[in-house]
C-alpha cells in the first residue's frame, strides 16, 4: 500500500507536454547583429477581441502588484505565462548603454509616453511576480510608437539591420515598442578571430590569410595582421602566392611600400595567371597605373595570346591612356572570347571606341 501512494504521488506531479496555458503560443526571434546572436525567448499572448483594452487596461502604466509572489512593484513581463528572456553572445549597447554578454530576464513598465526596459540578472523565474530592482542589470527609456495596423499576437521583430546595429520592436495591437541595440563589429570580428586561429581552424595557411585579408580591407589591426601573413607563409610552405599578396597590401597601408615592392617581387614567380591578373587589377584600383601594366606585361609574356592576357594588356593600356593599343589587343581577345565574358568585352570595346577607359 505505501509503495502505491508513492507511485500515486510521484505521478501526480508529472507533467505532459501540452500547448501553453491561456492559448499563448511559445515563440522564439534570433538574429545575428555583426557577429552576436540575439535571441528573444517569449510567449505570444492574442488581442482576442480586446482592441482597446490591451494598452494602459490589460497592461497597466508603471508597476503594479499581481497580488501573487514578493513582487509588490512589479513590471510587465514583456509577453506572457514565463517571463522574456533575451540573449546576446558578446557585449552589446542598448539604446546607448553598456549590456555584458548573456541571459536577461526582459520587462516592461508601460507608459504611453515613455516605456521604461529593463535588463534583469534574473532570467529564470516566472513572469514578473518575484521581481526584484536589485537584479536589474539596465534600465532604459524608449518611446512607444503607434502602429498603422493592428497585430493579432504579439510579436517581436528586428528591423533595420546594419553589421553593427538592429532595432528589437515588440509589436502588439496597434503599438510598437523599439529598442536600438548595438555591437562593435570590429572588436567582435578581431576577438573571434584570434580566438579560432588558436584552435584547429588555426593549422591552414587559408585561416591566417582570410584574417589578415579582412583587417587590410577594413583598414584595422594591420600590425598584427602583417603578423598573421607571415604565419600564413609559414604553413603554405612559402611557396603560395596569395599570403605573399595579402602581405604586400599590408605593408602599402602601413606607408612601408618598398617593402611592400620586395615582397611582391619574391611572390609574383609563384602565381598563376588568374592571380597576377587579379593583382594587376588591384593596382589599376590604387592608382598605380604603371606598376599594373608592368603586372599585364609580365603576365602576358608568361601566357602569350591567350583569352586572360590580351584582357590584362587591353587593361594596362587603358589604364595608361593608350586607348588604341588597348583596342588591338582586346579585339584579340574578341575573338578568343566565350558565351560568359562577350557581352563585356563589347561593351569594353565601345568604352575604348569612344575613347573611355576600361577599368
Amino acid at each position: 500500500m505505501a509503495f502505491m501512494q508513492f507511485f500515486l504521488i510521484h505521478f501526480s506531479y508529472s507533467q505532459l507536454t501540452t500547448l501553453p496555458s491561456g492559448g499563448n503560443y511559445k515563440a522564439s526571434v534570433s538574429e545575428r547583429v555583426g557577429i552576436t546572436d540575439v535571441t528573444v525567448d517569449y510567449s505570444r499572448p492574442g488581442v482576442k477581441g480586446r482592441e482597446g483594452q490591451i494598452w494602459g487596461k490589460l497592461i497597466p502604466v508603471g508597476y503594479t502588484d499581481q497580488g501573487f509572489g514578493n513582487s509588490r512593484q512589479a513590471p510587465w513581463r514583456a509577453g506572457a505565462n514565463e517571463n522574456t528572456v533575451i540573449s546576446f553572445s558578446s557585449d552589446v549597447k542598448i539604446e546607448g548603454h553598456d549590456l555584458p554578454a548573456g541571459k536577461y530576464g526582459f520587462f516592461i513598465a508601460y507608459d504611453p509616453n515613455e516605456c521604461t526596459l529593463i535588463f534583469s540578472r534574473n532570467s529564470s523565474s516566472w513572469g514578473s511576480f518575484y521581481y526584484n530592482p536589485k537584479e536589474d542589470a539596465l534600465r532604459v527609456t524608449v518611446k512607444p510608437v503607434t502602429a498603422d495596423k493592428s497585430v493579432e499576437r504579439l510579436k517581436y521583430e528586428f528591423t533595420d539591420q546594419t553589421e553593427n546595429s538592429a532595432i528589437i520592436a515588440l509589436q502588439w495591437e496597434k503599438l510598437i515598442i523599439p529598442f536600438k541595440v548595438e555591437v562593435n563589429y570590429v572588436q567582435s570580428q578581431l576577438e573571434s578571430f584570434r580566438k579560432e586561429l588558436q584552435s584547429n581552424k588555426g593549422f591552414t595557411w587559408e585561416t591566417w590569410d582570410q584574417a589578415a585579408q579582412w583587417c587590410a580591407q577594413r583598414n584595422t589591426n594591420l600590425d598584427e595582421a602583417l603578423l598573421w601573413t607571415d604565419t600564413a607563409i609559414s604553413f603554405s610552405n612559402k611557396n603560395i602566392f596569395q599570403p605573399y599578396s595579402t602581405k604586400a597590401m599590408l605593408l602599402d597601408k602601413l606607408n612601408r611600400s618598398t617593402e611592400a615592392a620586395e615582397v611582391m617581387k619574391k611572390a609574383l614567380p609563384l602565381a598563376t595567371m588568374q592571380e597576377v591578373h587579379q593583382y594587376a587589377r588591384q593596382l589599376v584600383a590604387q592608382k598605380k597605373p604603371k606598376e599594373a601594366f608592368d603586372a599585364f606585361k609580365m603576365n602576358y609574356d608568361k601566357y602569350p595570346n591567350v583569352f586572360t592576357t590580351n584582357v590584362g594588356m587591353a587593361r594596362g593600356y587603358s589604364a595608361t591612356g593608350n586607348y588604341k593599343k588597348a583596342l588591338e589587343f582586346l579585339q584579340k581577345a574578341q575573338a578568343q572570347v566565350d558565351a560568359v565574358n562577350k557581352t563585356n568585352v563589347e561593351r569594353m570595346i565601345k568604352l575604348l571606341q569612344e575613347g573611355k577607359d576600361i577599368n
